[in-house]
């Protein structure tokens, strides 16, 4: 049984008559002076791109009746953000020599490469290749790319969190030829001449109604948010430990940040429980849950299409039962699991095999050279000389992996030499501050986000530590509209771009992942985000109960007391001045 579809959308019928994700790339790379047109960007998702432009420039070239300055982001798929130091290698080259002389760790833990012209597009994706990565699948109506904790602690739990992250990343790629034949010079597919190609069997001829996301946790470690997933798995083990033993999974359905303002038929919403899957059946049941999607989402209204809607509108009982009838035996309900913990894994640590990792801060993840730190040269000497492996966090940060404990001094030394803040230099509120890149590449961006990141999070902490709450631990995410990249929607505050200059102000979510936040403020200048939530860090300071976090006292306390806090500390001033 599946569900009847009365009408599609027209980005619907660009899949279906894309050829497997063919399109007509290959014919219109070769006109490097004119941009794809709007099938060609549709298509251009599945291979990792999104074609875009400078933002910054465009009115004034506009205004000189010159055409705008149309440039690509390029994204690689990277399962649990693993790389080699030849592959970390590899991206640092690419960002040089085609993108804007920056890698950036995306919250999926991976890179993705900014400013790629389009006479450069066909170079770096044949490098990123010949590195043996890939950016297929990296964007579109597909499974993007899995996420998992990054940390590198060697023992059977987080051995085959990053086993499973790597497995499903593979099992669930779409099927077709168009990736290499366009980007690797594989032999071309010509339906006049043979036997037209097979409809990928996961995806089918349209792939999915939209883009879908898988994250793998344990409970003692939800870096990954994964209740944020569409798939949500949560690892269940039992045991001593050393001698511990995977029990299965517990599969939480429909999470997603995507929304639209002044549409209130799109919101938020985190992962629901639904079933619980034996060990065995991990990638089966997750191609059930990526079919439910593809039957059953909204193929007429893009902003409708997310599975989370399908969850909501239907509920957890019907799912459990497709999926049962989906893999032919009946699938339990979850089992009872401990409370989520998020873990810190900036600093250094010990693997457990002798070896260290080093955890360290990248602020809104953009790995670059800049007047203040010269991180990307670091990154690269000691990559290059010290043969660690990278591993790109959910929180925008880097792991350096398998340290020789020998060479830890030395590692040390030349961060600091080239000015690389630590983990330990920085106050809670901003090794945790997450921002998506918004103005000037992002298309969707109503205003800016990583560039205002830094200032907006000093100016919050220098509120805090009026009521001395500077060393308090608390998640900021920023973006430049309501569609949610950096996650705005749970954690303790988020800050979502509301029209260009002005943000809404969330609050009330918690710092472990479980919970929405909601809003408490609306049409906020960027320079009085800070004064808006001081009389709640007042408040707090206040009120709150031993050991409780500023989320969980916002939930507590109330969002509709917590308006009318703002809500009078704003009408002060202007009383004031009456």
């Amino acid at each position: 049984m599946v569900a009847v579809i009365e009408k599609i959308s027209k980005a619907e019928a660009v899949k279906q008559q894309s050829r497997h994700l063919r399109g007509h790339i290959a014919r219109d790379l070769a006109d490097t002076a004119t941009p794809f047109d709007g099938e060609g960007y549709s298509i251009l998702k599945f291979h990792g791109i999104y074609q875009g432009y400078d933002r910054d420039s465009a009115t004034e070239l506009k205004q000189a009746g010159e055409s705008k300055h149309y440039q690509f982001m390029v994204r690689v798929r990277i399962p649990g953000g693993r790389l080699t130091a030849d592959q970390y290698l590899a991206l640092d080259k690419i960002a040089g020599a085609y993108a804007d002389g920056s890698l950036r760790v995306t919250t999926r833990q991976s890179i993705q490469f900014h400013g790629v012209v389009k006479s450069g597009l066909q170079a770096a994706m044949g490098e990123i290749n010949a590195g043996l990565m890939t950016t297929l699948a990296a964007c579109g109506d597909v499974v993007r790319t899995v996420t998992t904790s990054p940390a590198p602690v060697r023992n059977k739990v987080y051995d085959r969190l990053e086993a499973d992250a790597r497995l499903l990343g593979t099992a669930l790629l779409p099927q077709t030829g168009a990736y290499r034949e366009i980007w690797v010079d594989g032999e071309k597919w010509n339906e006049d001449q043979g036997t037209p190609e097979s409809t990928d069997p996961l995806y089918g001829e349209r792939y999915l109604p939209r883009k879908f996301k898988i994250g793998i946790a344990v409970p003692e470690d939800n870096t990954i948010d994964v209740l944020t997933n569409d798939l949500g798995i949560v690892a269940l083990w039992e045991g001593a430990k050393g001698a511990e033993r995977l029990v299965g999974y517990n599969f939480f359905l429909g999470g997603g940040h995507g929304a639209t303002h002044n549409k209130p038929e799109t919101y938020p919403r985190m992962a629901s429980a639904v079933c619980f899957v034996e060990p065995e059946d991990l990638v089966a049941a997750a191609k059930a849950v990526v079919r439910l999607h593809r039957d059953w989402g909204d193929r007429a209204n893009r902003r409708h299409a997310r599975l989370k809607y399908v969850i909501a509108e239907r509920g957890e009982e019907w799912a459990r039962e497709r999926l049962s009838e989906d893999l032919g035996k009946t699938l339990e309900p979850v089992r009872p699991m401990a409370r989520f913990q998020v873990p810190d894994h900036l600093g250094w640590h010990e693997q457990g095999d002798g070896r260290l990792y080093l955890g360290l801060p990248v602020s809104s993840g953009r790995i670059i050279d800049d007047a203040r730190t010269k991180l990307r040269t670091a990154l690269h000497e000691i990559v290059a000389e010290y043969g660690v492996d990278p591993i790109l966090m959910p929180s925008q940060d880097i792991i350096l992996s398998e340290i020789d404990p020998t060479d830890r001094e030395a590692i040390d030394g030349k961060l600091r030499a080239y000015g690389v803040r630590f983990g330990s230099d920085m106050v809670p509120a901003e090794r945790w501050a997450l921002a998506c890149p918004a103005l000037p590449t992002c298309g969707l961006a109503l205003t800016e986000a990583e560039r205002v990141r830094d200032l907006l999070v000093a100016e919050i902490v220098e509120r805090m530590a009026r009521w001395g709450l500077e060393q308090e631990r608390l998640s900021i995410r920023i973006t430049g509209c309501p569609n949610g990249c950096a996650r705005p929607y749970s954690g303790d505050i988020g800050i979502v771009g509301r029209i260009p200059g002005y943000y809404s102000i969330y609050v009330g979510g918690d710092f472990e992942g479980t919970r929405l936040n909601d809003v408490v403020a609306e049409r906020i200048r960027l320079g009085e985000v800070a004064d808006v939530l001081e009389p709640l860090f007042g408040v707090f300071a206040a009120k709150r109960e031993a050991g409780e976090g500023f989320g969980d006292f916002c939930h507590r306390y109330g969002i509709a007391r917590l308006r009318e806090v703002v809500a009078e500390a704003r009408d002060k001033p202007r009383a004031a001045a009456d």
